[in-house]
């Protein structure tokens, strides 16, 4: 089944995608521009194919489904996400994966601020956000759980991997980064550390991932070292408030 997007306003775009997933596992939407809320809180075991640039909280509250979008995605893909999988061949903008609390964001190119906001996993709900290329400033900001992996692919001569205040206030998680980075945009309260052997193999799963949907070559990626960044404290913030 193929939606053809064009200037068609969002509701009626939903609308139809949502009544031809009742009796269907995929659909394909063409000619996307900027339409809102594409894939919200679609279901395990349902896929939307997007081509163009969707517009913001494509996928949010993801319940299981999947959503491939060919180009670039706006502000807060994946907001609030419960499960699933989103794949992006190109960039997102801010707030990547708000709030996520469960499944996958691929992204191929690089991702804006605040990408990984807030994530937070329980017992085996883990997220996961791999990225790319780089991120803008306040990567992981609040991050209380969940997993993202920044590769550094492409870079070009004075860009970094990250941008200012890095995991600002992140109190659990980790965020595994690639190759060298700028520790003087980390937030004071992060620990640089090297992967065990358990991360190492944790961190290869989603590496081949990316590589699978990329096309990218995973030797290449793992022949540059990687370090970790967890919290150095669960309460960066406690000498904020009154001692209880």
């Amino acid at each position: 089944m193929t939606i053809e997007a064009g200037l068609t306003r969002y509701e009626e775009i939903n609308a139809q995608i949502k009544k031809s997933l009742e009796n269907k596992n995929k659909v394909t939407v063409k000619d996307v521009n900027g339409q809102r809320y594409i894939g919200c809180a679609l279901d395990e075991g349902k896929t939307i194919e997007v081509w163009g640039t969707p517009g913001n909280d494509m996928a949010c509250y993801l319940n299981g489904g999947k959503v491939v979008v060919h180009g670039n995605g706006q502000d807060a893909v994946g907001n609030t996400m419960n499960g699933g999988e989103i794949i992006i061949h190109g960039h997102s903008g801010d707030a990547l994966g708000y709030g996520m609390r469960d499944g996958q964001i691929y992204v191929k190119d690089n991702v804006a601020c605040r990408g990984g906001i807030h994530m937070k996993e329980f017992r085996s709900m883990r997220p996961v956000l791999v990225i790319g290329n780089n991120a803008g400033s306040f990567l992981g900001e609040y991050m209380a759980g969940g997993t993202i992996v920044l590769l550094g692919l492409g870079l070009k001569r004075g860009e970094k991997l990250f941008g200012t205040h890095c995991a600002s206030g992140m109190h659990g998680g980790k965020i595994f980064v690639r190759g060298s980075f700028p520790k003087e945009n980390l937030s004071e309260n992060i620990k640089i550390v090297s992967l065990n052997e358990a991360d190492k193999k944790e961190l290869e799963g989603y590496v081949k991932k990316y590589c699978r949907y990329f096309g990218t070559d995973f030797k290449e990626i793992m022949s540059k070292p990687f370090k970790k960044l967890v919290p150095a404290t669960s309460r960066p913030y406690a000498n904020l408030y009154t001692a209880n």
